[in-house]
């Protein structure tokens, strides 16, 4: 499993965010400069993660975006799944009816749940405070 760019990004981007102040607003020019990411995927990114609600964003002068959650609370596993969606190994461990030429006799499709379970569970534990050390 590797994660694509913009999910990287976007936890290079969390990490840095956790290590201003508590409730800081920062603006996307400020992280992007701060951590090397392209200032367009910055914007694009934050106003994902903002969706998402692990930052709140206001305008203004005063405005940007702050971490909307304690960097404790948020987990490797929110950040990832704010960018690709719910974490699954294989197409046919999430709930949607994929094609496959296998899926009359798999046995292992109804293990991968366990799986993609299992490695929801490692990255949850991994908190934004942690990578932010």
């Amino acid at each position: 499993m590797r994660l694509s760019h913009l999910a990287d990004y976007a936890v290079v981007l969390m990490t840095a965010a956790a290590r201003y102040p508590a409730g800081a607003r920062l603006s996307a020019t400020e992280l992007a400069a701060d951590t090397g990411v392209p200032l367009p995927t910055t914007q694009k990114l934050m106003g994902q993660l903002a969706g998402c609600g692990l930052l709140t964003s206001a305008r203004g002068a005063a405005g940007g975006f702050a971490l909307a959650l304690p960097a404790a609370d948020i987990s490797l596993a929110d950040i990832v799944e704010a960018v690709e969606g719910p974490i699954a190994l294989t197409l046919c461990s999430d709930s949607n009816n994929h094609e496959c030429i296998l899926d009359a006799h798999c046995r292992v499709k109804p293990h991968m749940g366990v799986v993609g379970n299992a490695v929801r569970g490692a990255l949850g534990a991994v908190s934004l405070t942690e990578l932010a050390r």
